[in-house]
């Protein structure tokens, strides 16, 4: 047993205590900011190759017709958090908490609305549902990372199943004692390895799918009478002992204790500006000043070098066979960033892949370590340093703590709206965008994600 030894109960205790309160203002329109961000990736994914994958299985292993999958029409609670996650995530898009390298909104979102949608439940306490179950995911993640990333797993959806069932538990209005139980439950739902990292595996995407789905069924089987390991956190061979390491060393308790509902960590998660990885985006920040303030031209490079922190530089793949090997590509992203100015979903299909120009441009770029930038991440920054030499030998060099859309270097609400209107109004139109964003600052019902489920399955991307 740790030092903490009541950590599991502290946590439970605070979930039950906190449905109770109304969210402030601050994180209430914080919120509904995640909420934009997190529909308009949904809706923009559901039309992709995973989506259909996953849609198959659903309809064939999930009937009912309570909850909306957004781009597939009706389907049980636990068919539509599947496929709402697996979308969350489906593009890339998604927003995070940088200290726990996670996402939060694609696993506790699609559990909480597919569980108000079959039972009934509209207004704040959906989204406070949503804000409890996202601010313990973050804690959990943040609290374990790196270490949980360097024993290979991937911390979405093996701390977000518990922030799922924290949730769905505040809708279901559990005691202490079963909030307890719901968590020792998803700590044997907890999964998700990096191994998709290296073969590009689409299994990805599916990962906060899989835990918005899991997460469900922890607050239900615990609502049922099942119980769980309410020392699943803390345990000697409980979620952080397996996933982390020695308390103290590779994990942190006071990391999800200190503050909790007073300060609320989740005001901290930032909104990506480019589709890809969030690893990458120092770099293609950075490429990007470069070539504003300079007008560097990309056929007179002759090298570009890209200093970062280690987890990073994993992601320097070059096989672009996949959307996905591209998105998690350091230098096919800071390439077409080079060219282009910026980097958007268009520019991972296949012709920007092939193109000649930014291909040949990767050849030119070196990742490496960067010693500070690894010192610095994940508790302080993102950090990533960018070196154009040109074939005169010119060199430019330009340094990036934290990317656009950190809590730091914030994206304001008016450039959120223009990213979600890029992902979706393809899909659904200026007026589809307009309804959609103005349901999500004034959200207090879910009655709009049937009509956002029937403009994307009427969309001509889908003829």
């Amino acid at each position: 047993m740790s030092s903490h030894e009541n950590l599991t109960r502290t946590v439970a205790e605070w979930i039950v205590r906190q449905s109770a309160l109304d969210l402030p203002d601050a994180l209430d329109h914080h919120v509904r900011r995640m909420l934009l961000d997190h529909l308009a990736g949904v809706s923009a994914s559901a039309v992709g190759e995973v989506s259909r994958a996953v849609g198959t299985h659903v309809a064939r292993s999930y009937s009912g017709s309570t909850s909306t999958a957004i781009g597939h029409g009706r389907t049980s609670a636990l068919g539509a958090a599947l496929l709402n996650g697996t979308n969350g995530h489906g593009i890339e898009s998604d927003e995070g908490y940088t200290p726990g390298s996670m996402h939060p909104t694609s696993v506790v979102f699609p559990a909480v609305f597919a569980v108000a949608q079959e039972r009934g439940i509209d207004g704040p306490r959906v989204l406070r549902a949503a804000a409890i179950g996202m601010e313990l995911a973050c804690r959990l993640a943040d609290a374990g990372h790196p270490a949980t990333r360097n024993r290979h797993f991937h911390n979405t959806p093996v701390a977000g199943v518990f922030g799922a069932a924290a949730a769905v538990a505040v809708l279901l209005e559990l005691d202490v004692d079963r909030v307890a139980n719901a968590l020792g439950i998803a700590g044997s739902h907890a999964s998700g390895v990096f191994e998709f990292l290296g073969g590009s595996a689409e299994i990805k995407r599916f990962h906060p799918g899989k835990a918005a789905r899991d997460g469900i069924a922890s607050a239900d089987l615990a609502d049922a009478g099942l119980t769980g390991p309410t020392t699943i956190l803390e345990g000697r061979d409980g979620y952080f002992a397996a996933y982390a390491g020695e308390e103290g060393t590779d994990w942190f308790a006071d990391t999800v204790t200190r503050g909790l509902g007073e300060e609320w960590v989740l005001l901290r998660t930032y909104v990506k500006p480019y589709p890809c990885c969030r690893h990458l985006h120092g770099a293609i920040d950075a490429m990007v000043v470069l070539r504003e303030e300079h007008g560097i031209d990309p056929d007179s490079i002759a090298s570009i070098e890209v200093g970062t922190f280690a987890i990073a530089t994993r992601h320097a793949g070059r096989v672009l066979d996949t959307v996905l090997q591209a998105q998690l590509s350091l230098p096919f992203t800071v390439a077409v960033a080079a060219v282009r100015g910026s980097v958007t979903m268009t520019d991972f299909a296949q012709p920007t892949r092939h193109d000649a120009q930014i291909v040949s441009l990767m050849d030119k770029i070196i990742v490496r370590l960067d010693e500070a930038a690894d010192a610095s991440y994940p508790k302080t920054g993102r950090p990533a340093e960018v070196t154009v030499t040109t074939a005169d030998g010119a060199t430019y060099r330009h340094r990036v703590e934290q990317p656009y859309g950190e809590p730091t270097n914030p994206m304001s609400d008016a450039d959120l709206e223009v990213k979600a209107r890029g992902l979706v109004e393809p899909l659904i139109g200026a007026d589809g965008a307009k309804t959609l964003i103005e349901s999500c600052w004034n959200f207090d019902s879910l009655a709009f994600l049937d009509d956002l489920d029937a403009a994307v399955r009427s969309s001509p991307t889908l003829a």
